[in-house]
């Protein structure tokens, strides 16, 4: 199986060029804290569509070539999302938490409307409605994507002996997303900033009192996004692994290829459909486990972003561990216990197979990557460093520092900062 050439001069000079794309869901509220039930009102704006109901924008920025350029292009259309929504007849604001605020019921999550040719949209939705429940599709997060740079791939493909570049690619992502579904709990690790609820999330009719289910993730654990049973990927190259998604639709396990909520996708340029896939390769890696990050304005932190980075291209470069179906069983309980709160009590199963402490895994990891990038610039030292303080002192979680900060009114508390960062945004 494909790895980069870390170690070549030359490769190592263009490790860390690539490119990055990122997918904001936020749902926009009223001022009393209850989901909007207005129209999108971005109709004609390809960066600012709609993800499962009519109240949930999503930004889809275009492609950047760095994690600063990538948050910048995210500020840029919050920003006019902000002024927009601040001047509707009635005042709204953007809820700035993963976790949905007051829901009174289903009603209150009124499923996205498309018409003409994209009805089909809309059918779709409510299938995904009557299957999981709206109140699952209350939650918000960022998805990243991530490819590498051209010029790197045409250099490591001029030292790997392969003979055709498109299945060189299609090789070094297939085996980077079986990597990254044996490592990527550690992106809901370090990334997991939804640790309230409000009560009426959980008994209806019921609001304002605060509900910790000791999860630092409620999207990213066994209560969020996940699908009915633990998927199996082939991952012997792009045509076996687009036919193992395939086969649960033949199975009727899901109506779509896209009802897999897995956090991982391979995607190719384009129409996300499979077909696209086995024919022109992939295009780039989806990563879809990020909360909002409330304690940023942007809703994630720029090193996170980096962080990201750093560890796809660790893993690229890292050999191949096969995973065998047991493996890949556990790889979906250890993103699941990734997303609780306390780490060091939670266990995870890697795969080398020992038991071990979610915490003592992470610093394990980080103390790898810190190794592999021992010649980089400072800057990459002190994010990975930045990332290992989240394990030492669980203080520096966001989770723990978000429950700290607004337990005791969540739902209000959280309005008041969708107030603040709509004023600083309409300057």
């Amino acid at each position: 199986m494909i790895v980069l050439h870390a170690d070549h001069p030359k490769i190592r000079e263009l490790l860390l060029r690539g490119n990055f794309g990122l997918e904001k869901e936020s749902l926009r509220v009223d001022e009393e804290g209850f989901l909007s039930h207005t129209s999108h009102p971005f109709p004609n704006d390809d960066h600012i569509v709609r993800d499962f109901c009519e109240n949930q924008t999503e930004i889809n920025t275009p492609v950047a070539h760095s994690a600063a350029e990538a948050v910048a292009a995210l500020v840029k259309y919050d920003h006019q999302i902000q002024r927009t929504i601040k001047r509707l007849p009635k005042r709204e604001y953007l809820w700035p938490f993963s976790n949905p605020p007051y829901i009174r019921n289903e009603e209150d999550i009124p499923v996205a409307r498309f018409y003409g040719e994209q009805a089909d949209k809309t059918a779709y939705r409510e299938y995904l409605s009557d299957r999981y429940g709206r109140y699952k599709m209350a939650f918000s997060g960022i998805h990243v994507n991530y490819s590498f740079d051209e010029t790197l791939l045409r250099e490591d493909f001029a030292l790997s002996g392969e003979g055709d570049f498109t299945e060189y690619k299609n090789q070094l992502y297939v085996a980077l997303a079986e990597k990254a579904a044996a490592y990527g709990w550690l992106l809901v690790a370090v990334t997991a900033a939804s640790p309230l609820l409000d009560s009426s999330f959980v008994e209806k009719g019921k609001f304002d009192a605060n509900t910790f289910n000791g999860l630092a993730s409620t999207r990213c654990s066994e209560l969020g996004y996940w699908n009915y049973f633990a998927p199996i990927f082939d991952y012997t190259n792009i045509r076996a692994y687009a036919d193992s998604i395939q086969r649960y639709v033949d199975d009727g396990l899901l109506r779509f290829p896209t009802e897999l909520y897995y956090p991982i996708r391979l995607k190719p340029r384009g129409v996300n459909k499979l077909s696209t896939l086995r024919e022109q390769g992939v295009d780039h890696i989806e990563l879809r486990m990020f909360d909002l990050n409330p304690l940023v304005p942007s809703g994630i932190e720029e090193r996170d972003l980096v962080f990201a980075q750093l560890f796809l291209v660790w893993l690229a470069a890292t050999p191949r561990e096969p995973l065998s179906t047991k493996d890949q069983v556990q790889a979906v309980q250890n993103f699941k216990n990734a997303a609780h709160y306390d780490l060091k009590t939670v266990k995870i199963v890697p795969p080398n197979g020992e038991v071990c402490s979610v915490t003592d895994a992470a610093l394990s990891v980080l103390e790898r990557m810190s190794a592999f990038y021992r010649d980089f610039p400072e800057d990459v030292q002190e994010v990975l460093a930045f990332e290992r303080e989240k394990f030492i002192d669980g203080d520096n979680r966001y989770a723990w520092k978000i429950r700290q900060a607004y337990d005791g009114g969540f739902v209000k508390k959280g309005l008041e900062l969708a107030w603040q960062r709509q004023e600083e945004a309409d300057v």
